[in-house]
């Protein structure tokens, strides 16, 4: 494994390119796909396990096991959704071993609004983005699980049960339930 990289200038290097250099050792290779997606390898387990410390571990170990395992990656998927799942598993993993999840400050996603004040909504929608998060810190780590791959990262349901070692059927009627609590906690908050 070399830590000098054979490759010219691999930040303008496209994705499938450096996946297979970094399967065949090149670091510098490896580096740069780490630059690249680490903030959403991280993002993602704390989406997934609501805490910031926690996450950042699971982060780190995720990055590692993809490097271990960077010749087992066959390109039926996209490096990120392989990158993805790995880090699903690793939360599993590490909440197994805690055995106790602290639910707390979940990011969530922002969309800009074109044409909206958003200054004028701000208090508003940090009123509700709120309550969400404390609505979503309240599921099940199974639930939220669900609800943040399926609606957050736009997964579908058969790569939700794949990840999460359930049948799509079971994947689809977690999301229900789901969301249901959720409209309803939300409803209550009201």
């Amino acid at each position: 494994m070399s830590n000098r990289s054979h490759l010219p200038r691999v930040e303008n290097l496209d994705e499938t390119t450096l996946v297979a250099a970094a399967a065949r050792g090149d670091r510098v290779a490896f580096d740069e796909l780490v630059r690249r997606h680490q903030q959403e390898v991280f993002t993602l387990a704390v989406r997934l396990l609501g805490n910031h410390e926690m996450a950042a571990d699971v982060a780190q170990d995720a990055l590692i096991r993809a490097w271990r395992h960077l010749g087992s990656f066959r390109g039926e998927a996209a490096f990120s959704t392989w990158l993805h799942r790995i880090t699903v598993n690793t939360a599993w993993s590490a909440r197994h071993r805690a055995r106790r999840i602290t639910t707390t400050d979940i990011d969530l996603v922002e969309h800009e609004l074109p044409g909206v004040d958003h200054v004028a909504i701000a208090g508003e929608s940090l009123r509700i983005r709120e309550a969400f998060r404390r609505a979503l810190a309240r599921l099940t780590p199974g639930a939220r699980a669900v609800v943040v791959l399926k609606d957050v990262y736009g997964w579908s349901h058969a790569e939700v049960a794949e990840s999460l070692g359930i049948s799509v059927t079971a994947a689809k009627v977690r999301l229900h339930r789901a969301r249901t609590a959720l409209q309803r906690m939300l409803e209550d908050e009201r």
